[in-house]
């Protein structure tokens, strides 16, 4: 009754949710810029550490420990308050960026990278389970609007301020930025989230399912990036990775059907709801990812033009995203329904990714225009799922739905850059461009710049038109996948959101 009586308080006065936006915007901005500032400083951290084999782990490690931290911090929040824990993640993510910036060998890197990783794990979940706190769902996609929004210019600014603190600084200030950004944002945090409801009932830590769930969703991420980077699924390393994912994930699903306080209630995939929003969220995600790689790829190889302007060939997508979110956000919002939004979303994608496939990309223009509706439809659905997964719930587990609909989020991006990497490389012999097993780290396509470089000029035009065919059956590749996210779509119940006026009622 006292949380919800402080429930009703908040959500009753606008200016509140004003003020706590604020520093929820800046843990955003902080866990997802570090997912891609990074990028452009490889190759300088590679020169110092002469360390190429462990350099993909720089990026991946922090991409397998935010993945894997999300659910707990979800649990965790309903259990101990969301205040506590938003803190403790910028805490983390503050002080591990300090031990990145200050490493002395690759191995240390790497482990600061995954403790860095696992505050932001924190910092992004337990931010928008706080809007789903605080805000009514018929509300609530303007604000995750904002937070897509925030992604987008971490996404544009990341490689930007990275290539410049590298060439003018040093590759150490790209963690060491961190500092006074991650401190503003504890302090902000510190002082505007006071007041948020405080669960009353008594925490019961799910121990058990906590390990067996790392070591599932661990294995497994790790068996996606060793595919993405060129391993077969007959490779014996990879082979182990997916039986003990397989192993750990069924041994966790067994345990938490079991266990009086699961860390992730398995009646919530029983919620057709919410499950088919993290489907949709999932494929998505798959599509977005997956393209931030090929696009940039395509456009360097195909047309000969530098990393500067394949970089900037991005930027519609990103543009595209928040556009799609706020629209998307302010629809939801006058309407009270979710479905209709993500069903144009997801009508959208397999269109504007067959299109990319037949458009040349030396037409700038004409790909930017369906690189944006791309985009658009995208930020159509990104939000909104997560407006529709929190609105699915009951109250006290709307940190678990936002923490699973992270994950499946995360997922879906790791699943479509290996996927579409594994599949670049099993399409590479037939252009005449042959890639060692692990010659391709991340889907960076370095095989395939060497290749053209040391081909002839008359050569390098065969290779490059062999290549353009080779990402057009890519894109139809991803456009059919996108196909299962539609179908997801319209399967979902057209309900009314939750909100002041509106409860939730059938249509």
């Amino acid at each position: 009754m006292q949380r919800a009586n402080i429930l009703n308080s908040l959500t009753e006065t606008p200016p509140s949710v004003r003020v706590v936006i604020v520093p929820l915007m800046l843990a955003i901005l902080l866990g997802a810029l570090d997912q891609t500032i990074v990028a452009v400083s490889m190759p300088a951290i590679s020169a110092q550490f002469l360390n190429f084999d462990l350099l993909a782990w720089v990026i991946s490690g922090y991409m397998v420990a935010m993945t894997v931290s999300v659910p707990i911090y979800g649990k965790l929040g309903d259990l101990y308050g969301r205040r506590r824990l938003m803190l403790f993640g910028m805490a983390l993510f503050t002080v591990a960026s300090l031990f990145c910036g200050c490493a002395q060998s690759m191995q240390q890197l790497i482990l600061a990278r995954v403790f860095q990783g696992i505050g932001a794990g924190g910092m992004i979940s337990v931010s928008q389970a706080i809007i789903g706190d605080i805000v009514p769902p018929r509300e609530r996609g303007r604000y995750q609007g904002y937070f897509s929004g925030t992604y987008a210019v971490a996404s544009v600014a990341g490689p930007v301020l990275g290539g410049f603190m590298t060439e003018y600084l040093s590759w150490r200030w790209v963690f060491l930025i961190n500092l006074p950004l991650g401190l503003g944002a504890w302090l902000v945090a510190n002082r505007r989230l006071i007041g948020l409801a405080v669960p009353q009932r008594k925490p019961v830590i799910d121990y058990v399912g906590t390990v067996l769930m790392i070591i599932g969703l661990t294995s497994l991420l790790l068996a996606v990036t060793e595919v993405g980077q060129g391993r077969g699924i007959q490779d014996p390393q990879v082979s182990l990775l997916l039986t003990t994912a397989l192993l750990g994930l069924g041994a966790f699903v067994w345990h938490e059907r079991r266990t009086p306080e699961p860390l992730l209630p398995m009646h919530l995939f029983v919620n057709r709801s919410a499950v088919l929003c993290w489907c949709t969220i999932f494929f998505t995600s798959f599509q977005a990812i997956s393209l931030t790689v090929l696009m940039p790829l395509r456009f360097q190889t195909v047309t000969g033009s530098g990393a500067d302007s394949a970089a900037l060939h991005l930027l519609p997508l990103a543009l595209g995203m928040p556009v799609g979110a706020f629209l998307g956000g302010r629809q939801t919002s006058r309407s009270g329904r979710y479905k209709p939004v993500i069903l144009c979303g997801a009508l959208m994608l397999p269109f504007m990714l067959l299109a990319l496939a037949f458009i040349p990309p030396q037409s700038v223009w004409l790909s930017s225009a369906f690189m944006l509706l791309t985009g658009i439809g995208s930020g159509l659905q990104f939000p909104t799922s997560l407006v529709g997964s929190q609105n699915s719930v009951q109250p006290r587990d709307i940190g678990v739905a936002t923490s699973t609909t992270n994950l499946f989020r995360s997922l879906g991006g790791a699943m479509g850059v290996a996927c579409m990497s594994a599949l670049l490389l099993a399409m590479l012999p037939h252009t005449g461009i042959t890639a060692s097993p692990m010659g391709v780290e991340g889907g960076s396509g370095n095989v395939l710049l060497d290749g053209l470089n040391a081909s002839t000029d008359g050569a390098r035009e065969a290779l490059r038109a062999q290549l353009l065919l080779t990402f057009r059956h890519l894109l139809m590749i991803s456009a059919a996948i996108s196909l299962l996210g539609l179908a997801a779509a319209a399967a979902l119940p057209n309900v009314m959101l939750r909100g002041r006026e509106d409860k939730a009622t059938d249509a």
